[in-house]
């Protein structure tokens, strides 16, 4: 693990810098598992929480991206139901795959946390401000992180990140709901 890993306590507070939640899909937003049809009909599960949570930290203000190496009409589906706007897909280096979108929003590297799981996440875990892993993430992924959830990818992680998003900033979830 890192020798940076950092407490609740610390992570509450680094988030008070933070602009832009990145998310990998394959692992942290689903349980890791493609489903596919005989046709080539591609079905992933999202858990219901963790996107309710998005849509209440994109109304707070906080940018939510999604930044997927592998491209999938699943993930297109679903973040359009959530309306997240940012959804960069089909690139395996996710550093060259959300630089565009940093500098149309003006923010920083360092004004970035990102979720993510796998070894493809390592480049842009060691360029952000925030690097998450999810419980169940690759060991050398965890080893370049400044924090591990408690849920695994696919079962709460992103909702327990985006709960500590809101103490941070002094709110509560649920100020956000309509």
């Amino acid at each position: 693990m890192s020798s940076q890993m950092l407490t609740r306590e610390q992570l509450k507070e680094r988030f008070k810098t933070i602009r832009l939640l990145a998310l990998d899909v394959d692992g942290v937003l689903t349980d890791d598992s493609i489903f596919f049809g005989p046709d080539g009909l591609e079905m992933k599960r999202f858990n219901i929480s963790d996107g309710f949570f998005m849509v209440l930290a994109m109304k707070s203000g906080l940018e939510v991206a999604i930044v997927s190496g592998r491209y999938s009409p699943a993930t297109d589906t679903r973040m359009k139901d959530l309306g997240v706007k940012h959804v960069l897909q089909g690139k395996k280096n996710k550093v060259e795959l959300i630089e565009p979108l940093l500098t149309e929003l003006k923010i920083g590297f360092d004004q970035v946390a990102f979720v993510g799981n796998e070894l493809l996440d390592i480049g842009l875990a060691g360029r952000v401000g925030l690097p998450i892993a999810v419980r169940n993430s690759a060991r050398d992924y965890i080893d370049v992180v400044q924090y591990v959830t408690e849920h695994t990818g696919g079962d709460g992680a992103v909702r327990e990140i985006i709960e500590i998003y809101f103490e941070a900033i002094g709110k509560k979830p649920i100020e956000y709901v309509i």
